[in-house]
């Protein structure tokens, strides 16, 4: 059997042939499924018929059997190349274009994922023989490539302590050498990482799925440890000692008591940002939403501030983009104190935009550096922590301050609801769930309430500080 294809890119007539079939109707059949195949080009696309006709002779030059009609047309319309096989790699690279619609933030989290980890570790492998197996091995990989971090970041550790204890100049160079030669200190892929990597994948292959490359998912099968999430703990006496002693924090979510709290306060009093401090610690801003607050969303009259903006670090960049998420637009009430700090700020950024002249960057941010221009939130961050030491205070980060704000609002008795609009949640069950850190007052409260429950004629033994007759 034979069949005229569309000619080669030099413009030379070919055609299909293949011969060896044992009966007519073997023959008519693979004619029929050649003519089926160019049949999938439009007659006004020449670009379409030229790249089925390549597929065509491809088949022919490697003796390898025709592929489906069915499956040519899903690559077709994907503007994948028909001539050669798509792996993961490719599939990923045409998934990450799709996604440019996304927040900045949110893409770069979608690309890193493919471009340290995806891609390296099973970008070669064809996306039709993906297995629960390979993604398997990937994630052993992973788990491989941790320890091998923490032993050499451990190395190095080791070997920077040890370089202060090296006398002599030519000894202490060639152990600098030494140092420099040994990998550099790296983070290792946690759990939540990982959940976030097998996130990705699985979206990439749904998203191969719907275009009819693949009929099976293997993401959706693999199975990892689930990243517990950290509990939050208030800094008591007996944490802050324990951390003296040792270097340690307890957990990576710590929490200020009240009186911490006014320590800080009190400390940063005088400091030129004392606002941008005063309302992490009473509103509980996110960190973009704080540093992008702007003057036009401040309504003094009825004590609000409106969330619509902030400003998003990516990388060192910093990008203006919307909150968070779409309960994250919201308005803050404010109380007669936080509405004073903020009026007052104002008329010293008017002083500093007076002294500092016409070359004042008019942002109309509320918190700025002394020029006008944007403050960058990870200086925020670095100074916030600097402030926090000077105090003399056990270290928070600057987010803890959102667990400090929904703590101090819980406290005072306010509706869960209430806190959860306050902080931008979706749902109250987050600001239980995360931000309801349990201060000594609150446990004993509770644990008032539950025994009040129960009427009793008489008191079985004595409570502190009262005289039984």
């Amino acid at each position: 059997m034979r069949q005229e294809v569309a000619p080669d890119a030099d413009g030379k007539r070919r055609q299909f042939r293949r011969t060896g079939f044992d009966t007519s109707k073997e023959a008519q059949k693979e004619l029929d499924r050649v003519r089926a195949l160019l049949a999938l080009a439009d007659e006004d696309d020449p670009d379409a018929l030229a790249r089925v006709s390549d597929l065509i002779m491809l088949c022919q030059k490697e003796r390898s059997p025709l592929p489906a009609p069915e499956n040519t047309a899903r690559l077709l319309r994907a503007g994948f190349k028909l001539t050669s096989r798509i792996t993961v790699g490719d599939w990923l690279d045409f998934w990450l274009k799709g996604k440019k619609k996304l927040r900045p933030t949110g893409w770069t989290r979608y690309e890193v994922d493919v471009r340290c980890h995806l891609k390296p570790r099973i970008g070669e492998r064809r996306l039709d023989q993906l297995s629960i197996e390979h993604l398997d091995e990937m994630f052993e990989g992973i788990d491989a490539t941790n320890v091998e971090i923490v032993e050499q970041n451990a190395q190095r550790h080791q070997a920077v302590a040890d370089l202060k204890l090296i006398e002599g100049r030519a000894a202490r160079r060639t152990a600098r050498e030494a140092i420099a030669a040994m990998p550099p200190f790296r983070r290792v892929t946690g759990l939540s990482s990982q959940h976030h990597i097998k996130a990705t994948l699985r979206g990439a292959l749904n998203a191969a799925i719907a275009r009819q490359l693949i009929v099976f998912n293997p993401a959706h099968h693999v199975e990892l440890t689930t990243a517990p999430k950290p509990k939050a703990l208030v800094w008591t006496a007996a944490r802050i000692a324990e951390w003296k002693r040792t270097g340690k924090k307890p957990s990576p979510v710590m929490v200020w008591t009240p009186d911490q709290a006014g320590v800080f306060l009190d400390h940063v009093s005088d400091h030129r940002l004392y606002a941008l401090w005063h309302l992490f610690c009473f509103r509980g801003p996110r960190r973009g939403e704080g540093v992008g607050a702007r003057w036009v969303d401040f309504d003094r009259d009825n004590r609000s501030l409106s969330v619509e903006t902030q400003l998003v670090q990516l990388g060192w960049s910093v990008l203006e983009g919307e909150p968070k998420t779409a309960s994250g637009v919201r308005i803050v009430a404010l109380d007669l104190d936080t509405t004073s700090v903020l009026v007052h700020h104002e008329k010293r950024q008017k002083a500093e935009r007076f002294r500092f002249g016409p070359g004042w960057a008019d942002t109309g941010r509320m918190f700025v550096e002394e020029d006008g221009t944007w403050l960058h939130p990870g200086k925020v961050s670095d100074l916030f922590g600097r402030l926090v030491e000077e105090a003399g205070l056990p270290p928070v980060r600057l987010h803890d301050l959102r667990h400090l704000a929904a703590t101090l609002a819980l406290l005072a008795g306010i509706d869960p609801k209430v806190v959860s609009e306050m902080l931008g949640h979706s749902d109250t069950a987050i600001t239980r769930d995360i931000y309801q850190t349990v201060l000594d007052e609150i446990a004993r409260e509770a644990a008032e309430a539950v025994v009040k429950l129960v009427p009793r004629r008489k008191a079985v033994y004595p409570r502190p500080g009262i005289v039984v007759a």
